[in-house]
């Protein structure tokens, strides 16, 4: 090891469960909730703010941690499980002091989310599940105690997204025919949905809130323009009637509101980080004294009380998870609650810093490279990491998997190739019919790009990624062999004809939009074949390692047993890794440690890092 080289970390430091997470206050601020592990899995405890009693284990899971949860109330916590990583989410209540644990959604196979917390209302929530019709999700107002449930909104078939007013009413949807997506909007709950506006589903107008009169809405659209803006909208005109901020270079996104002071409070979006546009002196001026009490870190607030006194807030960077801490702002106190990984320290991390390259066609790709420390960066073994998705990109921020490989004496490149997210309309466009083309060409032409930037060395590049990543990892090593020593696929892609056909019931809807964006199956099936991995296995030369969930209902199994059992047919060598209680991507901790263990092994017996 060079002179200076940072400690080396066991994979169990890296992905074990954090020793407590998730710090959550209650609205009146008497107690402070956080997750930590029981049994193994992630739990619930609370305790009272000021006490020196032990905290209680409010959840008693053992098979899966729990993965979020929030108040309701101040004598309630609701959090959501599903079984085996299906996806098939329950909404669950529990009593602050662990009583009363019941299963508001309690039916076998249905997928339920929360549409509204009602914050003013102590005994319900508005609950979405498609029991009645696997494909489609109904509204539900839930009583958390009884679990009792009436209809509120029953979805005609095409019904995407419901969006409530400030007074908890269904007021406003979203459709999608597949290619065309409408917004809904009524008056009242007793009037009927009327269609306002219909676009392509390329258009992008999505509702966010309405305005604290519960007249206007307030949106992240596209409509005329390249990158998505804060607008609002007024659903009596169907037109936008106020630009709140758009950003020249990237997609703005998030909006948030004092729901105690009814005033924006800022607008959110990501350059190569996290960017925050302030729209209030009170919550600027919150944040900037945050950012000086907790120089050298982001400073996010994850949780605060009703009366807006007391707040959770996380400091974290590209190098450690960071810390948890309660803050009162009417005395300025700041106290630590937790490190959430204090097995690993800051400085032994690497930093993940920005690049640019252009792709062959002129492109402007973005991305990220995370070098080893205590190395000279030249002649490295390279790991490309491409995200899932596709439609979602990598951002700034503590990566465990990057700071184990980085750790371990590799270069990590991190790809926002073409269809990436937050880059604009015709940046996302430029991925359409693309996989396997020019969305590969751009991890290729990122791997050519640190090779002539003398960083990598050429024999030693290895590729690997999730879900698309996965798919992206196949697509390397099928259509460019020689340009991979080693490669890793995680519950990815290998068919495009059987993906398409194993989809879960309620992604039906977007199945027409899946064809113009990746391909349809009939009428581009040369496209489709081409862009195949598992129909050209008899190109793939690069030893391989496959892991995949037997539950996945995203990426069904099929799509890894295929291109297993293709290549071991051929005599080429491939580990693969099952874990029977997982679904997409690997949630257990145990399940980690192995899948993460193998691979280090496995990229090493390639790589042979030096």
């Amino acid at each position: 090891m060079a002179a200076g080289a940072p400690k080396q970390y066991s994979v169990r430091d890296f992905f074990r469960n954090p020793e407590q997470a998730s710090f959550r206050l209650s609205p009146n601020g008497k107690y402070i909730s956080f997750m930590q592990p029981w049994e193994g899995r992630m739990n619930i405890f609370v305790r009272t703010v000021g006490s020196d009693a032990a905290p209680l284990r409010i959840t008693s899971e053992k098979a899966r941690d729990i993965s979020d949860y929030f108040w309701k109330g101040d004598d309630h916590i609701l959090f959501a499980k599903d079984f085996g990583g299906d996806e098939n989410f329950h909404v669950v209540s529990v009593g602050r002091d662990g009583k009363d644990l019941k299963d508001l959604t309690p039916y076998p196979k249905v997928r339920a989310q929360i549409v509204d917390d009602l914050e003013d209302n102590k005994d319900e929530i508005l609950v979405s599940h498609n029991k009645r019709n696997a494909e489609i999700f109904d509204v539900y107002r839930v009583n958390v105690k009884t679990g009792a449930e009436k209809l509120v909104a029953k979805n005609p078939g095409n019904i995407q997204g419901w969006i409530t007013d400030h007074d908890g009413k269904v007021r406003a949807a979203t459709t999608s025919d597949g290619v065309n997506t409408s917004l809904l909007y009524r008056a009242s709950e007793s009037a009927p949905f009327k269609t306002i506006l219909t676009t392509s589903f390329k258009d992008s107008v999505s509702p966010l809130f309405f305005t604290f009169d519960n007249k206007k809405l307030y949106v992240a659209s596209n409509l005329g323009r390249d990158k998505q803006a804060i607008v609002v909208f007024n659903p009596e005109t169907a037109k936008e009637e106020e630009l709140l901020y758009e950003n020249p270079e990237v997609d703005v996104d998030g909006l948030s509101y004092s729901k105690k002071r009814k005033v924006l409070t800022e607008i959110s979006y990501t350059t190569w980080k996290p960017e925050q546009k302030f729209l209030d002196a009170q919550t600027e001026a919150l944040h900037k004294t945050l950012q000086e009490k907790l120089p050298g870190y982001e400073v996010i607030t994850q949780s605060h009380t009703k009366d807006e006194s007391k707040w959770i807030v996380a400091a974290y960077n590209d190098r450690t998870l960071g810390s948890r801490y309660l803050f009162d702002s009417k005395s300025g106190s700041l106290t630590k609650l937790a490190d959430i990984n204090p097995a690993i320290a800051e400085q032994d991390m690497a930093e993940m810093k920005p690049v640019q390259y252009k792709a062959r066609d002129g492109l402007l790709i973005n991305g990220y490279l995370t070098l080893p420390l205590g190395k000279d960066p030249k002649n490295l073994p390279v790991i490309i990491n491409p995200h899932g998705g596709p439609w979602a990109r990598d951002v700034w921020g503590y990566n465990p998997e990057v700071q184990l490989l980085a750790n371990r004496g590799y270069a990590v490149l991190q790809v926002n190739y073409r269809g990436s997210t937050g880059y604009g309309r015709k940046f996302w466009e430029a991925s359409f019919k693309q996989w396997g083309k020019t969305m590969q060409d751009d991890l290729t032409d990122g791997v050519q790009w640190l090779v002539g930037q003398g960083i990598a060395d050429p024999k030693r590049v290895a590729i690997y990624g999730g879900s698309y990543g996965g798919y992206a990892t196949l697509a390397g090593v099928t259509f460019t062999p020689d340009l991979y020593a080693a490669a890793v696929d995680y519950v990815g892609v290998s068919n495009l004809f059987t993906f398409m056909n194993t989809i879960p019931p309620y992604w039906k809807p977007f199945l027409d939009q899946m064809h113009e964006m990746v391909g349809d199956p009939e009428k581009d099936k040369a496209l489709l074949s081409a862009a195949s991995p598992a129909l050209h296995t008899d190109r793939i030369k690069t030893p391989l390692f496959v892991a995949q969930g037997a539950n996945d209902p995203r990426v069904n199994k099929a799509e890894s047993d295929q291109i297993v059992e293709s290549l071991r047919k051929r005599g080429v060598p491939v580990e693969y890794m099952v874990k029977d209680n997982e679904g997409h991507g690997f949630h257990n901790e145990e399940n980690r440690f192995d899948f993460y263990t193998a691979m280090e092994g496995f990229l090493a017996k390639h790589l042979t890092p030096q």
